[in-house]
């Protein structure tokens, strides 16, 4: 399994992969309108953005992708596993290597936590400070938490 530093060569993979797995998973916890929103605030133009700024990775094995994980200096920004590749450790496995980037120049990490992951960022220390919620479409609600972890410097 390797980590890499993703370019615009990867950009329609992980597209793919963040659509593919919101419209897999989030319609377990979300309204579709919901969903839909998670699809667009993810487009190629976004992630795109990510990718030029030096701030998106990709996890590959075999050729085959697995994850993608994106940052904004302490704030995690995107982090999507393939939904076939869920609760095998792949996820935390992205946390940390992401934590490890943020910690060179951060004491903290922050992310918006959608519903399905708000377990997985708990088991790995997050905690959350504050439950929000967000107007979408025909008044669907998106609900989601802010949460935090204290870092040790990487510096």
């Amino acid at each position: 399994m390797n980590l890499i530093s993703a370019n615009l060569e990867h950009l329609d993979q992980i597209y793919a992969l963040v659509q593919d797995t919101i419209q897999s998973v989030y319609p377990k916890y979300y309204p579709l309108e919901v969903v839909d929103f998670f699809c667009a605030h993810h487009c190629k133009e976004n992630i795109e953005k990510d990718i030029i700024a030096g701030t998106v990775f990709l996890m590959v094995d075999r050729s085959v992708v697995i994850g993608t994980a994106s940052y904004y200096k302490y704030h995690i920004t995107r982090l999507y596993v393939n939904h076939t590749y869920q609760g095998k450790g792949y996820g935390t496995y992205l946390m940390q290597s992401i934590e490890q980037e943020i910690a060179k120049n951060y004491s903290k990490v922050s992310l918006d936590a959608s519903l399905p992951a708000v377990h997985l960022y708990e088991s790995l220390g997050y905690r959350t400070v504050s439950h929000e919620k967000y107007p979408v479409d025909n008044d669907a609600i998106l609900v989601y938490e802010i949460m935090e972890k204290e870092l040790i410097p990487m510096n």
